[in-house]
């Protein structure tokens, strides 16, 4: 089973994060994508980086063969996401700066990452993946 996805809310996250690290040894990469919520009224993300990022991820992950964990954590709608108290921005181990966000978690750490103007590059993605 090559790609495992579960995904989590800002409610549910602690949770799902602390099944997703206990589970981490099994998977040759472990990965949590940091996502925009989507749009009730459109059921499509308000974030067009992550409108094109997630497909380029997503195949990715699939065609790399290995297996990959990947933890979807929802950021909230816009509102949320931009308060700059937000429990992801002011977190000591994502600092996150903006959405999409893919980072590389290995033993109980963050070791690399891809940030909103760059998560969409297959060939970063490749490299990303490739440090484990």
């Amino acid at each position: 089973m090559p790609l495992k996805t579960v995904d989590a809310t800002l409610s549910t996250f602690n949770a799902v994060f602390e099944k997703f690290k206990s589970e981490a040894a099994n998977n040759k990469t472990n990965l949590i994508l940091f996502l925009a919520d989507n749009e009730p009224s459109t059921n499509r993300s308000w974030c067009p980086d992550c409108v094109r990022a997630e497909p380029v991820i997503y195949k990715k992950l699939e065609s790399s063969g290995d297996d990959v964990a990947l933890l979807r954590a929802y950021v909230g709608d816009r509102p949320t996401w931009r308060n700059p108290h937000h429990p992801w921005r002011v977190d000591s181990s994502f600092k996150l700066k903006g959405v999409p966000t893919l980072v590389l978690w290995e033993n109980g750490e963050v070791k690399g990452r891809l940030e909103d103007h760059e998560a969409h590059i297959e060939k970063k993605i490749e490299s990303l993946i490739a440090t484990k």
